[in-house]
């Protein structure tokens, strides 16, 4: 009998895995995972992960499967939180939600369930994942949940095929409301719980006040840059690739300066709300940031070329391949579809890799292409790839 550590979180999806697990004739061990508790960062009484614990503790119990806790609050700090705020002070948006994943959820949990005795660890996420046959060698695919509104895959783009070849999915096969329905039935405590939103180290705090606890408040200009320009000219029909990937390089005198910040770094691209302006005819959206001169830079309106881009870079060491009998060779192109945010529709673009990494350019616009953030690509509902965007 295949042993498995299925990572319950205290939710729904994760306490279904653990049902259909135990029901497909698995050996299945109940595991939560504590990942933060810094009560100088965020109080406890913010962050649910003591009512989580008793939720899965509960659900185990039900299950009749043996369940622990696992502390992993100082990796997490380390390997998530201390480098979210190192991206912000730098000027970038990360993505905590892909790094727990890569670095937390399938790393330190999964070694800590191969102690255990474990074949495999599973978790609630919607995707799939399937096996293939390449020139003799097993390979794995990581594929898109069968709920196109809860398609997870995003959020493990940085999976290795180590890592898959150790992980189970048992919910990507199903939509959201009969997982539900599944759990109402098995009479599972957590069948009309309602889903987390968020990190949990973060709880109910606005996301500046969080940042706010290491990278300090400082008053800047915003200024407004208006759509004509000369800094957008040209920048959709380019040949060269650099001029459709590189960042605006806005200047003081871009625009006018329409209002106070309180810290460059708490802002994003393509962010609107926060700015606390008003008086405008259209709404203004962050377009551009400079954390050294602490500028935030904005344009009027959703449609301002300011929030679009033909292309974004990744550097060679952060671009990775799930499926690494892809990865292409310097000087090849190829056609893909991908996303640069979870739950954006797929689109069309072309991969183009050089000696110094990967150009991605796509067919049409992107709205808010945000250094730190990532970006995946796919072939029909198979996740070939993903890097984070310089």
């Amino acid at each position: 009998m295949k042993r498995v550590v299925v990572g319950l979180s205290g939710g729904v999806d994760s306490s279904v895995a653990a049902y259909l697990l135990k029901e497909q004739g698995y050996e299945v061990i109940g595991m939560f995972m504590k990942n933060w508790h810094d009560d100088s960062v965020t109080l406890s009484h913010e962050c649910p992960w003591l009512d989580d614990s008793n939720d899965a503790m509960i659900v185990a119990q039900h299950l009749g499967i043996p369940f622990q806790t696992i502390d992993l609050s100082q990796e997490y700090k380390e390997r998530i939180v201390d480098y979210m705020f190192a991206e912000y002070r730098a000027g970038r948006t990360p993505n905590p939600d892909v790094l727990c994943n890569r670095e937390i959820k399938f790393d330190i949990f999964l070694k800590a369930a191969l102690k255990l005795g474990a074949d495999f660890v599973a978790t609630g996420h919607y995707a799939r994942k399937a096996e293939t046959d390449i020139n003799g060698k097993k390979t794995y695919r990581l594929l898109a949940g069968k709920d196109p509104n809860k398609d997870q895959s995003y959020f493990l783009c940085q999976l290795t095929q180590a890592q898959l070849s150790k992980s189970l999915f048992p919910v990507g096969e199903w939509l959201k409301p009969d997982v539900r329905a599944l759990a109402k039935k098995a009479g599972l405590a957590t069948a009309e719980k309602k889903d987390s939103q968020g990190l949990c180290f973060i709880g109910k705090v606005h996301l500046p006040d969080f940042l706010q606890q290491q990278l300090e408040p400082k008053k800047g200009n915003v200024i407004e840059v208006p759509a004509s320009s000369a800094i957008f000219k040209n920048n959709f029909e380019a040949d060269d690739w650099a001029g459709l990937t590189q960042a605006y390089s806005f200047s003081t005198e871009a625009g006018k300066v329409v209002g106070e910040h309180n810290g460059a770094h708490f802002y994003t691209i393509g962010q609107r709300r926060g700015l606390n302006l008003g008086g405008f005819e259209k709404p203004l959206f962050v377009i551009g940031t400079d954390t050294e001169k602490n500028i935030i830079y904005t344009g009027m309106g959703e449609n301002h070329p300011g929030l679009y881009r033909k292309g974004l870079f990744i550097p060679l060491p952060d671009v990775h391949w799930v499926r690494p009998d892809l990865k292409m060779k310097a000087g090849e192109s190829q056609n893909y579809m991908a996303r640069i945010r979870y739950r954006q529709p797929l689109e069309e673009c072309t991969l183009h890799q050089k000696e110094n990494g990967l150009y991605i350019i796509f067919n049409r616009p992107q709205r808010g292409v945000t250094p730190g953030q990532f970006a995946a690509w796919y072939t029909g509902d198979e996740l070939i790839g993903s890097g984070i965007i310089h």
